[in-house]
């Protein structure tokens, strides 16, 4: 998914890539989180139960960098998920559906979108 949304010309900030072995990941998590101004999160059955996950999207919620640009991704379809586990302002948000990620690059062109601020 990030590299796909690096070919749009997105700057992406990915905890696989940009952390490594060692590093301390919080901090590393609050500074990335600290220096975005929009958040994609992806969310699977496991990341909605995730403490972190959660804690991200709070933060991501109440910061005004982010001026409501958190763009939940659901991965898999939203029928997957369990709903009481996502606050209730993200359910009411517009979502992406990513219905099937394991077929090659997915299609992050409505992300992309969200993002450039187009339409």
């Amino acid at each position: 998914m990030s590299a796909a949304l690096r070919k749009t010309g997105l700057n992406v900030w990915d905890p696989e890539v940009h952390l490594l072995p060692g590093d301390n990941w919080p901090a590393q998590v609050g500074r990335a989180l600290e220096e975005s101004d929009a958040m994609v999160v992806l969310l699977t059955p496991n990341s909605v139960s995730s403490p972190h996950v959660k804690a991200e999207m709070a933060y991501a919620l109440g910061s005004k960098n982010y001026s409501n640009r958190l763009i939940p991704v659901a991965v898999g379809g939203r029928d997957q998920l369990p709903t009481g586990e996502i606050p209730w302002i993200v359910r009411k948000m517009p979502w992406v559906d990513l219905p099937n990620p394991e077929t090659g690059d997915p299609e992050v062109k409505p992300i992309a979108d969200a993002l450039l601020g187009r339409t």
